[in-house]
């Protein structure tokens, strides 16, 4: 018996999915207003973990984001000041 592959063309095909929202553009959106963004708002949008949100600093300090870190009552809050 012969054995016979199917194969699903998918060549010719337009349709294409918007881009995902990324959890990283949420975050710099948040810290990019006027009063900043502590870890507490920043976990809430993002479903991170506070650590998570802390790594992130880090790592946009690395990309070249300059940030402000200020107090809003007992809350530490981070602002984007100049973007990479």
């Amino acid at each position: 018996m012969a054995r016979t592959s199917k194969t699903i063309s998918t060549l010719g095909t337009t349709e294409t999915s918007p881009p995902r929202p990324r959890k990283i553009d949420a975050a710099i959106e948040l810290m990019r207003r006027a009063e900043g963004a502590s870890l507490g708002e920043i976990s809430e949008a993002t479903g991170w973990l506070p650590h998570s949100a802390r790594a992130i600093l880090s790592g946009l300090r690395k990309k070249g984001y300059m940030l402000e870190k200020t107090k809003r009552g007992d809350a530490t809050c981070y602002r984007v000041v100049e973007p990479a």
